[in-house]
């Protein structure tokens, strides 16, 4: 536990002096937090409403305003409130969203010694994987981001097909998925549920 909490204080400290120089940084006095008790204090718990104010300068294209330069995503989300939602996704997080199913692998591999499903065909549920363009960053479902990133060793055993990841009427999408995947060795189901990441083997 004491080297989770030291690491926590690490990064946390790493993420203040990277972002101090942006306009949340100055807005929230980074440069004087030097502890918990200071973010605490300098940064209080706020909805998306309370941000949408940065991230729209953001989506206007400006530079270093939640974090430092651009951002190398908008991941676009709709919940109960608020209605759209846009959430940056810069360079230096790509890799906290795009390794989990890769990691929830090996782990898998690790503990139980099965690797036989990877030489079956896998099912990657996602949002449309095509993206806009906001701001000149390009921005889609996070699921259709994610989709761009799938490691060349697994794209040779991915369904279903990239056009048909693009259909955005969901029933038709369904449809087409079944057709593409009867009567295939079907060894594993992933996707990106709102609010989870779920993977499935045999």
């Amino acid at each position: 536990m004491a080297s989770a909490v030291e690491d926590q204080n690490s990064i946390r400290q790493y993420l203040i002096k990277s972002a101090q120089h942006t306009m949340f940084g100055k807005d929230h006095g980074f440069d004087r937090i030097k502890n918990y008790e200071d973010f605490k204090k300098q940064i209080p718990v706020r909805d998306y409403e309370a941000l949408r104010p940065y991230v729209e300068k953001v989506k206007e294209g400006k530079q270093n305003i939640l974090w430092k330069g651009k951002p190398l995503y908008f991941a676009k989300t709709s919940g109960t409130t608020s209605g759209a939602k846009y959430i940056p996704i810069s360079k230096e997080s790509i890799s906290n969203h795009i390794n989990t199913a890769r990691n929830a692998l090996l782990c898998y591999i690790a503990q139980t010694g099965k690797a036989d499903f990877t030489g079956g065909k896998m099912i990657f549920l996602s949002g449309s994987p095509e993206l806009d363009r906001i701001g000149g960053v390009p921005s889609g479902r996070l699921s259709g981001i994610v989709n761009h990133h799938v490691p060349p060793y697994l794209r040779t055993n991915q369904l279903p097909k990239y056009e048909t990841n693009c259909i955005e009427d969901w029933e038709t999408k369904l449809d087409k998925i079944v057709a593409e995947t009867s009567g295939k060795d079907m060894t594993l189901i992933s996707g990106i549920p709102p609010g989870y990441r779920c993977i499935l083997t045999d």
